[in-house]
């Protein structure tokens, strides 16, 4: 296999402002609101050729449901240690669900939130 199975995701949000202060504030970078016609869209930073997969928060009340039973999206702590943007979750407005902890040896660490949209989302680090 040449590239990883995942190739792009989308969060659904109830509020893209509220959404894209919660996420700019726990994970300190810069998310792009881009309206694709009736899709109102905010774009995580990705690098063409880094690991891992790009995505989105997405607006469309029709089509995106914000929820806390689907897939369960891992977002890699940018500072190394997830503890540092889990500290951050309660203040802008989201909930800590399991704190962090151990998955493996070799595997790293994982913590459990809810976003202000009411999705479960996943915090990783080696450390």
């Amino acid at each position: 296999m040449k590239n990883n199975v995942v190739g792009w995701f989308e969060i659904p949000v109830a509020d893209m402002d509220r959404a894209i202060k919660f996420y700019e504030t726990v994970f300190e970078f810069k998310i792009d609101r881009n309206q694709l016609g009736s899709l109102d869209m905010g774009w995580f930073p990705w690098e063409e050729n880094g690991l891992g997969s790009g995505g989105s928060l997405v607006y469309h009340p029709d089509h995106y449901n914000p929820s806390k039973d689907g897939t369960l999206v891992y977002f890699t702590a940018q500072s190394g240690d997830l503890q540092n943007e889990l500290s951050r979750v309660v203040p802008a407005g989201g909930k800590v669900l399991a704190e962090k902890r151990l998955i493996a040896e070799g595997y790293g660490y994982l913590a459990l939130v809810l976003d202000t949209e009411g999705n479960r989302i996943a915090l990783h680090s080696r450390e």
